[in-house]
């Protein structure tokens, strides 16, 4: 049977990409502006993801996001605000701007090690309770097994009742699929994963959960962003591409902004086909802009 590398005529070549992020690494400088950092702040799912979030954390966070646009009206607004599932009703009803998205992480994140049922019921819950956009966790249960069909019919089973949820209620939902890809490891397992997800109806595929010890890294970012570019070529598809994990400074952002510009284009450098998943972005984003300590968010 013909391998998801071949179908869609994709081999990473470790070599080629190290020199192309060796070039993207020595440019960072040069492409590093207040308008390119601003941006990023659009491009952001701001995220709290902790043991310790209470109603009141989560409640103090969006407070900050409705006060941004009158403390700093030159930057963007987040894209959205990401949390647990059983916080989407809180941040959906505190949320001033409706440009805003809720995004809730489900299907049992951060391990998605759980029973199916529960994973599906989970995503329903997240939509019906307000959230526009559901971040789920690829089986690496299934994958890291070889089992590759029930890793894709876990993901097939929450994109239908996402999709299902979300069109009882008269609105669209954005589906990611992160694929932990430190625990892939290989640049190949890295690509197959990527593809399998998009084939299965990720709109978006994310790097990490932020909850391992290896996260984003820039490799596997561009291994993600080229598998993007092939599987475009092929079906027509645009999917996006999300970085979390351990993107805490400028110069981060930077990065991974330059490697989606290099492989997929000025067209991928919208909040609808690009985000980084942070909690500690924004506020270095902030600093190195108006070139001193920002303490925001």
């Amino acid at each position: 049977m013909e391998s998801l590398l071949e179908k869609y005529g994709y081999t990473p070549d470790k070599e080629r990409i190290s020199k192309r992020l060796d070039a993207i690494a020595a440019n960072i400088d040069n492409v590093t502006n207040p308008e390119v950092l601003a941006s990023c702040m659009g491009l952001m799912d701001l995220t709290t993801l902790k043991a310790e979030d209470t109603p009141a954390s989560v409640t103090k966070l969006v407070g900050k996001v409705n006060s941004f646009i009158n403390d700093y009206p030159a930057y963007p607004l987040p894209a959205s605000v990401c949390v647990f599932p059983n916080f989407a009703a809180l941040v959906k009803g505190s949320l001033d701007s409706k440009d805003v998205h809720v995004t809730a992480v489900s299907g049992a994140f951060p391990t998605s090690q759980s029973f199916l049922e529960v994973k599906v019921k989970e995503c329903e819950m997240a939509v019906e309770a307000g959230a526009d956009e559901i971040d789920i966790v690829l089986a690496l249960n299934s994958f890291l097994s070889g089992d590759e069909e029930s890793a894709r019919n876990e993901i097939r089973a929450m994109k239908e009742v996402v999709s299902a949820a979300a069109a009882k209620l008269g609105r669209t939902v954005v589906f990611k699929v992160i694929l932990e890809t430190g625990l892939l490891v290989t640049p190949e397992n890295i690509a197959k994963a990527s593809f399998l997800a998009m084939e299965e109806g990720a709109d978006f595929i994310k790097t990490s959960t932020g909850k391992v010890s290896v996260n984003a890294t820039p490799m596997a970012a561009y291994v993600m962003c080229e598998c993007i570019k092939a599987f475009h070529a092929k079906t027509g598809r645009k999917v996006g591409f999300k970085a979390a994990g351990g993107i805490s400074t400028a110069k981060d952002a930077i990065c991974y902004h330059s490697i989606v510009k290099t492989v997929l284009g000025d067209e991928w450098l919208t909040k609808d086909l690009f985000r980084f998943g942070v909690s500690r972005l924004a506020n270095a984003l902030m600093s190195a802009i108006e070139q001193k300590t920002v303490v925001y968010f």
